[in-house]
């Protein structure tokens, strides 16, 4: 097991440096510099002193010179600068990172053990009523664009009905637990939905492949109730194509979680990617993009471990 995970691991690294590389060029090929922001604007400003400030913030030289130098920064720990935020670009990242970590967080709390309940009750007697109602759900949770749900539930809890408030973060920091969440309430409710239809399917598929398996029947043949042979012995082998899901589904996720952070006024980690990539923000930009990237590489290797855990035979 520690091997298998040293090997993962390894195999991740490489990714990110690789990838570090490659965003770090297709950013320094777009139109502009970072310092263009600073110009603009300012009458002071001559052709020979914006050549000097090039000089001086190394824009002027290779890219694989100034990728060198930006790599050697970034171990010490230097970011960069934000031209769009006037702020360092830890001190952008970190909330908008907790902000996204929450959102996320509460859409797996939830949607995860709601797809393995339904997809269960659903595979229990295929083609039933029950089944065709969370075939229904499901595939509604699929089609159903997430910007559409999001502004009717808004029109009906908010506008209509005031349950909730419509935005997704509380306009002062000095509020109660209690708000906060009545505030995350809508936004979550959005995600899970986006993002427990295919859960659901993948569940219900491979817990009937499951259930027809000479082990189950032998389990039921021992007597075991038939709560002990879905939960201890069906599930558990029926989990790794949902893990599989999850794992290739969170980029999925986390694009999604832009269209929600924007339509509820919740500044996190992908309407930071936006606004950076909008206002030329290219140290910004950057960090955020290579930060999904690992966000999604762990999640992998999570789904990695996972599949050790469920199946021991995958770490031969």
């Amino acid at each position: 097991m520690l091997k298998y995970s040293i090997s993962r691991l390894a195999q991740a690294v490489l990714v990110v440096c690789v990838m570090s590389f490659i965003l770090f060029v297709v950013i320094g090929l777009m139109p502009g510099d970072p310092l263009e922001a600073m110009f603009e604007g300012n009458p002071s400003m001559t052709p020979e002193l914006m050549a000097q400030m090039r000089e001086l913030y190394g824009v002027d030289q290779p890219l694989v010179v100034r990728y060198g130098n930006w790599v050697a920064a970034a171990v010490q720990g230097d970011l960069g600068y934000s031209s769009l935020y006037f702020r360092p670009v830890f001190a952008v990242l970190l909330p908008a990172m907790l902000q996204t970590a929450k959102l996320l967080g509460l859409t797996l709390l939830f949607s995860v053990p709601l797809a393995m309940i339904l997809g269960t009750l659903a595979a229990r007697k295929p083609n039933g009523f029950i089944d065709s109602v969370i075939g229904v759900f499901s595939f509604a949770a699929i089609s159903l664009p997430n910007f559409w749900v999001a502004l009717l539930l808004i029109i009906l809890f908010s506008v209509n009905l005031g349950w909730f408030p419509a935005s997704g973060t509380p306009l002062s920091n000095d509020v109660s637990f209690w708000v906060k969440l009545q505030h995350m309430v809508l936004p979550v409710t959005v995600m899970v939905m986006f993002h427990v239809g295919p859960l659901i399917r993948y569940v219900r598929a491979s817990m009937i492949e499951t259930l027809s398996a000479d082990f189950v029947r032998t389990a039921r043949a021992k007597g075991l109730t038939e709560k002990a042979v879905l939960v201890r012995h069906a599930l558990r082998n029926a989990l790794i194509p949902m893990v599989t899901a999850l794992a290739l589904g969170f980029g999925h996720l986390f694009s999604g979680a832009l269209v929600i952070e924007t339509i509820f006024g919740m500044f996190g980690m992908g309407k930071m990617i936006f606004d950076a990539i909008s206002n030329v923000d290219f140290n910004l930009a950057l960090i955020g993009l290579l930060l999904a990237i690992i966000v999604v590489l762990i999640s992998n290797f999570i789904a990695d471990l996972a599949y050790a855990v469920l199946d021991p035979r995958i770490t031969l």
